[in-house]
């Protein structure tokens, strides 16, 4: 069986994305989502309607690879560089609302739990993403390393 850290990530994140939003009514993007940048070192707020399914989608990869995990260290892989004029750039931290959010949701839905240490998938939440990459690699017909080199 495939696991998450051998198919690509961004075709992970799609597919999850789209089941999310498709299978998951728990996951929805608030009102004021739309208008809402994703952390002080952006200028304007996401281009693409669906952002919120993808930083979803997004954060239970990182969830599955890193946990336990909390909400400081998810914002500051969200972050980025802020412009701040002729003087140096420095890194922002992401959005911690916007995540916080995301994650209170994944909760409810039953996909991740909450422990002392941080975050951590529930084994309904490792199954969807194994059986998600599972049928990415079936799709990409992605071999595995010993079978590349046997």
């Amino acid at each position: 069986m495939t696991n998450v850290k051998r198919v690509p990530a961004d075709m992970l994140i799609k597919e999850l994305s789209m089941y999310l939003k498709k299978n998951v009514p728990e996951v929805f993007p608030p009102r004021w989502a739309l208008l809402v940048k994703t952390g002080p070192s952006k200028q304007n707020p996401p281009d693409d309607p669906d952002w919120w399914y993808i930083r979803a989608a997004s954060l239970l990869r990182k969830i599955y690879l890193l946990q336990p995990i909390g909400v400081e260290r998810l914002a500051s892989f969200y972050g980025g560089r802020k412009d701040r004029g002729v003087k140096p750039e420095h890194h922002m931290d992401g959005g911690r609302c916007n995540i916080r959010k995301i994650l209170q949701q994944l909760e409810k839905a039953g996909l991740v739990k909450r422990t002392k240490k941080g975050r951590m998938l529930t084994p309904e939440g490792q199954s969807l993403l194994d059986k998600i990459a599972n049928s990415l690699r079936k799709k990409l017909d992605i071999k595995s390393w010993w079978e590349q080199y046997s």
